[in-house]
């Protein structure tokens, strides 16, 4: 596992039940604000999908990943569902669900 990829997982770690993040938000998070894209990357190869929830992360206009890696996007809309969030048309309303970036910094840094 790469340095990339274990930043990515701890990022994603930080969204709560109930919320999402984008993934710019987690690249920015892991230290690596243009990466986006390979955000997707690892988290089609999570090793850890019971503690990792990359369900919580979704495209950044809200829609679901088209190819989520554990069982498509019925799957990534179950388990959102399942957390609490709405989901209408395979989108989520980030103006409802989304997790304010500050706030996932202060988790990663463990401030209060």
């Amino acid at each position: 596992m790469t340095e990339f990829e274990r930043n990515v997982y701890e990022a994603v770690k930080l969204i709560p039940q109930g919320k999402v993040a984008t993934y710019g938000q987690i690249a920015e998070l892991a230290g690596y604000p243009r990466a986006a894209r390979a955000v997707g990357n690892a988290l089609h190869r999570n090793p850890d999908e019971t503690n990792v929830h990359c369900n919580r992360v979704v495209n950044a206009d809200g829609r679901l990943a088209k190819s989520f890696g554990f069982g498509g996007p019925d799957e990534q809309r179950r388990r959102l569902i399942a957390d609490g969030v709405y989901v209408v048309n395979y989108r989520v309303d980030l103006e409802e669900y989304r997790i304010d970036l500050n706030e996932l910094k202060k988790g990663r840094s463990g401030r209060p």
